[in-house]
């Protein structure tokens, strides 16, 4: 991923958490910051210790960024979101973690849907 698609300050992470909006399912909970003058969405991830070793965290972050790039078109521009993986996160493989974004973008209303198919578009 982009480095201009990322957070990595901890004021940024700070600062979404404390003026943006969360949304969350059982195993992710998204929060989202509008930032209109912004043309690019960015993320960051939070994946706990407690969820699981080196390994099983480093996957989890995989599987997300993965999710996000293949969703990217769908995405609404001038947003920073930050994704809390949660503990049944670690027991998911990779379409089970698009599905659990995709419902949770969906409840945030940050996924852009194609009209004409009321699809994604790909």
């Amino acid at each position: 991923m982009k480095k201009k698609l990322r957070i990595k300050k901890n004021d940024e992470f700070q600062d979404v958490f404390k003026k943006g909006e969360s949304f969350g399912n059982r195993q992710f909970v998204v929060y989202v910051l509008e930032k209109p003058n912004q043309d690019h969405f960015r993320i960051g991830l939070s994946v706990s210790k407690k969820i699981g070793n080196a390994v099983v965290r480093n996957q989890i972050k995989r599987y997300i960024r993965q999710s996000f790039l293949e969703l990217i078109e769908n995405i609404g521009i001038g947003k920073d979101y930050v994704i809390i993986a949660r503990k049944p996160a670690s027991q998911m493989d990779f379409l089970e973690v698009k599905n659990s974004l995709i419902h949770v973008l969906k409840r945030s209303k940050s996924l852009t849907l194609n009209k004409a198919s009321n699809k994604f578009t790909k």
